[in-house]
């Protein structure tokens, strides 16, 4: 990488992955350094810091939950939405109010359909079980305690604990 310094000289900074048969301890890291055109082998003491996958993930939850809590919860609603599933509610909320609702809405309204599976009201709407307004309403006081009140270690243990969880996240990109 070349870069200006203070003086007119220029200099290449080469890091190189291969164990080397030198003297140096396997704990540091050879960097070529090159200033104009001659070349200095130069050992530092600090390897480089490795990145577990499980940090990667706790950072990405954490990205997501800073992202989520500046999303506006709704104040007024768009229309009464006719609904058959909870999941089938979530989905048209998303598209009405063209925001994405938080994974762990997302999981508690697929449980939630699951709970009626086996009950007396299983095969009915459920907008006629439960009123549209309510259900909304309902869904949004749940999605501003996620956003609000989540933790990213939380939600990272049950992104980890979860192979499909990529399921359940919506995408937080805007449609340009």
């Amino acid at each position: 990488m070349k870069r200006t310094l203070p003086w007119s000289d220029q200099v290449d900074v080469i890091s190189s992955d291969e164990s080397s048969s030198s003297s140096s301890s396997s704990s540091s890291l050879d960097v070529d350094v090159q200033v104009n055109d001659e070349t200095t082998n130069v050992a530092t003491d600090q390897p480089p810091k490795e990145v577990s996958s499980e940090d990667l993930l706790i950072r990405k939850a954490e990205i997501y939950q800073e992202y989520m809590k500046q999303l506006p919860i709704p104040t007024c609603r768009g229309s009464i939405i006719p609904f058959t599933t909870w999941m089938g509610l979530g989905r048209s909320i998303k598209q009405l109010y063209e925001q994405p609702l938080h994974y762990l809405t997302n999981i508690l309204l697929k449980q939630w359909d699951q709970l009626r599976i086996g009950s007396e009201d299983e095969h009915r709407p459920l907008d006629i079980v439960v009123h549209p307004c309510k259900a909304e309403a309902t869904i949004w006081l749940v999605e501003e305690l996620h956003r609000r009140t989540s933790s990213h270690h939380h939600i990272a243990k049950l992104w980890l604990s979860d192979p499909m969880c990529h399921a359940f996240i919506d995408s937080i990109f805007p449609q340009l």
